[in-house]
C-alpha cells in the first residue's frame, strides 16, 4: 500500500471519491493528505483546513464529557439517569422486540449512567430497523442521519423519548447512537448549562479545537465541505455549506451534531494517548476515566447481537474497542469509530499513534467503505 496521497488519489481516479484529508499521527510525528474538492462544482479545493461534519465521531467526545462529570463527582457510573433525566423514572420494555409498542412490562431496574455510556440502556438500533419500537427512534426523534435543524430542543426531545418503550431491558444489549444523543441532555442538565457551552469551557477550549462546534459560523463557511449522498448518476447534495449547519441546533446532538477539522480531532486523541491531559499538561481527564472509555465493555453475545454495525469490535464508551479481531495495525485495542458523512477517527495507545479520514459522502450502509480500510491498512507503513 502506498502513501496516503496514493489512497486518495487512487480513489480519486476510480471516481469513487470526491475529496478527502487523511491524517496520521505516530509520536507526534504528523502526515498529513488532501486531495480532490470540498464540492461537486470544484470551486474549493479540500484542504488541512477544511471543516467537516463528522458525524458519529461526535460519540466518543459526549463520552468524554460524561466523563468529566464523573471526574467532577456530579455523575457516578452507577447512579439512575433518573435523578437528572426524570423523564427516564419508569421505563417500560415491549415484552417481545418484535411485538407491537403497546404491549409492554415494566423495566426490570433503573437505567444507569454506565447503561447510557456503553450504549445499553435499552434505546437504540439494532441489525432489524424495521421493528416497531425502533421505527418510533425515527419518526418521534428523527434519529439516523444527521438533521440538526429537523429535531426538537431537548426537553421536548427527551418528552418523546418517554413515550417510546425500551426495545431490551436496560444492561441486556447493546444498541446504536440513541444513547450517546441522552448521553449529551445529561450533561447538560447534570452540568447546568447548555451542552455547546460545556464542551466549549471544557474540551474545546483547553484543547485548542478552534473549529469544532455544532454550526459553523458565517466567518468559516468558506472553509466548510459540502455533503452529499451517491445517487444514480454520481452523488446528490444533502447540505451545503450555508445549510443546516450554518446556524445552532435547537437540539445539540451528542450523537452526531459536531463538525471538526482533522487538526482538532488529533487535538483530543492526543489526549485519550496522553491519559487526559492536554498538549500543555493540563490534566482534563482522569486517566481511570480514559481506560474506562478505551475498555470494552460488552459481552460476546452483545458483540455479536451488534455485529452489523461493531464488525467483531466491542465498545468502550463512545466508541469501539478492538478485541475480538486484528485491525489493520496488527494492534488489537484500537479505539475510535467511524461516522456516516464518511469520517473516521481512531487511537492506538499502544503505538501512540492517531489516524484520521475525514470525507464528505454519506456511507451506504454501516459497515467501513473500501476508502477507509485502504486508508487503515495504508497507515502501516506510514
Amino acid at each position: 500500500m502506498g502513501s496516503l496521497k496514493d489512497v486518495l488519489d487512487d480513489h480519486l481516479g476510480r471516481g469513487q471519491l470526491l475529496g478527502a484529508v487523511a491524517l496520521v499521527d505516530r509520536g507526534g510525528r504528523t502526515a498529513v493528505a488532501a486531495a480532490g474538492w470540498s464540492d461537486v462544482g470544484g470551486t474549493s479545493p479540500m484542504t488541512r483546513e477544511s471543516i467537516f461534519r463528522v458525524a458519529s465521531l461526535t460519540k466518543p467526545i459526549t463520552a468524554a464529557a460524561v466523563m468529566l462529570l464523573v471526574d467532577d463527582g456530579l455523575l457516578g457510573l452507577e447512579d439512575p439517569v433518573a435523578r437528572w433525566l426524570p423523564e427516564l423514572e419508569s421505563p417500560r420494555v415491549v415484552r417481545a422486540p418484535a411485538g407491537p409498542v403497546d404491549d409492554v412490562v415494566p423495566a426490570a431496574r433503573e437505567i444507569t449512567v454506565h447503561d447510557v455510556l456503553s450504549s445499553r440502556a435499552g434505546y437504540g438500533f439494532p441489525s432489524d430497523f424495521s421493528l416497531p419500537a425502533v421505527q418510533l427512534l425515527f419518526s418521534e426523534l428523527n434519529q439516523g442521519p444527521p438533521q440538526p435543524q429537523q429535531v426538537a430542543a431537548p426537553d421536548d426531545w427527551m418528552a418523546a423519548l418517554a413515550r417510546i418503550p425500551l426495545l431490551h431491558q436496560p444492561g441486556d444489549a447493546w444498541l446504536y447512537n440513541t444513547c450517546s444523543d441522552i448521553q449529551g441532555v445529561l450533561v447538560a442538565r447534570a452540568a447546568g448549562q447548555p451542552f455547546p457551552e460545556f464542551l466549549a469551557e471544557r474540551l474545546f477550549q483547553p484543547l485548542g479545537m478552534t473549529d469544532t462546534g455544532f454550526h459553523v459560523p458565517a466567518a468559516k463557511l468558506e472553509r466548510f465541505t459540502s455533503y452529499y449522498k451517491p445517487g444514480p448518476d454520481g452523488v446528490e447534495l444533502v447540505d451545503a455549506p450555508d445549510g443546516e449547519w450554518s446556524t445552532p441546533p435547537a437540539f445539540p446532538s451528542g450523537a452526531g451534531g459536531l463538525v471538526s477539522t482533522v487538526d482538532d480531532l488529533l487535538l483530543f486523541a492526543r489526549m485519550l494517548l496522553a491519559d487526559g491531559a492536554a498538549a500543555g499538561g493540563r490534566q482534563l481527564l482522569s486517566s481511570e476515566s480514559v481506560r474506562q472509555m478505551m475498555t470494552d465493555q460488552l459481552t460476546p453475545a452483545q458483540r455479536i447481537a451488534g455485529a452489523l454495525f461493531l464488525e467483531g469490535q466491542g465498545w468502550g464508551f463512545g466508541g469501539s474497542v478492538d478485541v475480538a479481531r486484528v485491525d489493520p495495525w496488527n494492534m488489537p485495542g484500537r479505539y475510535g469509530w467511524i461516522g456516516g458523512t464518511g469520517t473516521a477517527a481512531h487511537v492506538l495507545p499502544a503505538k501512540k499513534a492517531v489516524t484520521i479520514l475525514m470525507s464528505q459522502v454519506e456511507l451506504t450502509s454501516p459497515s467501513a467503505p473500501p476508502l477507509m480500510r485502504d486508508f487503515w491498512a495504508s497507515c502501516a507503513s506510514v
